[in-house]
């Protein structure tokens, strides 16, 4: 069996959207089942006596996978939990600064808007220079926002909008040297790039588990440095303390918040152990690969410059490429003309997104992808009068 052969798509669908929600290979989805399966035999067994092991077995693996201990992670269902675990924790006064990119997610922004507007602290957007030319010159636009005031940076490691892939040791290192701490929002870095987070050196790390690295769905997890596990909020308050009558650790508070399946979070080391069968490199290059490909055929059609240089120190398995402005951005919410004919028409599962005036169209690529898929989406977008007069 093949790669492709572990994902099963409808007939006639051309899945080119693995960054926003990425399906699990077989393997994973039946190790999820398995998982869920022995919970519903006996729980009260499987709640008392296995479940705490089990994620100590799935955390060691996954922080095997990303270069940290086990014991400095936390299981939650997804990125935005994980920063709301860090939002809600991280204590702000009146006054304090949070720092930002102007490429950070919405979703992230409003996060720590909330916090924000509640301790009467500011957020403060840094714009980055774009297109790019260097990593010093990402790097410097952003430390230029730091000042006395600020609390924390809160930075993407990929960026879902332009799917750029930041500088990001260089960013943690120049604010360790100023003793300002720093949250890192990467959902898509997960198997995309070798991670190390020993090497990184941030304070939080927040990631989902099903973009590249094609774990369940609700599989995300939220790396914490040890100088900063005692001051962390669960989300939900449950009992605490652990179920199985094991010395306390700070995991307890956030692993028990009331019964639910932990399925998604144990199926985690399967779907570690397919990209490794698979070769990491491998996964990686053929990738960015059929990325750069997809950056050189809407080249063609469109004659606009990509904004990032053509390296694999700037994007992975995806890539955000401008495509000609139509008429005004939609209003929030509201999906780009084009989105829902290309899937109606052609069978085209891809977003297009209005970023600070571009209109950007974002492939991601994982090993189901093919080249025939991507000719396939430069077909649609000739048909529907994208391309050069």
């Amino acid at each position: 069996m093949s790669n492709s052969d572990e994902w099963s798509f409808p007939a006639g669908v051309t899945y080119l959207n693995h960054g926003s929600f990425g399906p699990s290979p077989r393997c994973v989805r039946e190790s999820r089942q398995g998982w869920t399966e022995r919970l519903e035999q006996q729980p009260m067994d499987f709640f008392l006596r296995q479940m705490e092991s089990e994620l100590d077995h799935a955390a060691a693996k996954l922080g095997e996978f990303i270069g940290a201990d086990g014991n400095d992670l936390l299981f939650c269902d997804n990125a935005t939990v994980a920063m709301n675990i860090v939002a809600d924790s991280v204590a702000l006064q009146p006054g304090d600064e949070v720092l930002f990119t102007n490429q950070e997610y919405g979703a992230v922004l409003r996060i720590w808007r909330r916090a924000c507007d509640r301790a009467q602290a500011q957020i403060v957007v840094q714009p980055l220079p774009r297109p790019i030319t260097s990593a010093e010159e990402q790097v410097a636009a952003l430390l230029a926002g730091i000042t006395g005031r600020t609390k924390l940076i809160v930075v993407s490691h990929i960026t879902s909008q332009t799917a750029v892939i930041f500088p990001i040791e260089a960013i943690c290192r120049a604010a360790a040297q100023r003793g300002v701490p720093v949250c890192v929002d990467g959902p898509h870095a997960l198997a995309m790039v070798d991670l190390n987070l020993r090497r990184l050196g941030c304070d939080f790390y927040c990631a989902s588990g099903h973009k590249w690295l094609s774990a369940p769905f609700g599989s995300g997890c939220l790396f914490v440095a040890k100088r900063r596990q005692q001051k962390l909020s669960p989300p939900v308050m449950s009992w605490g303390g652990s179920v199985s009558g094991r010395p306390a650790h700070w995991q307890d508070e956030f692993r028990w918040l009331g019964t639910r399946d932990p399925a998604p979070f144990l199926a985690m080391p399967t779907a570690i152990e397919f990209l490794e069968r698979s070769g990491l490199e491998s996964f990686r290059e053929q990738t960015h690969d059929l990325a750069q490909y997809a950056r050189q055929r809407i080249v063609e059609l469109t004659g606009l410059e990509p904004p990032l240089p053509d390296s694999r120190e700037w994007y992975g398995s995806m890539i955000a490429m401008p495509i000609p402005v139509a008429g005004p951005a939609p209003k929030q919410g509201i999906r780009d003309q084009l989105q829902t004919p290309l899937w109606e028409k052609f069978g085209i599962e891809i977003p297009i997104i209005h970023w600070h005036g571009e209109r950007l169209l974002r492939v991601s690529c994982h090993l189901y992808n093919t080249r025939a898929q991507i000719d396939r989406l430069i077909d649609a977008l000739h048909e529907f009068g994208i391309g050069r007069p």
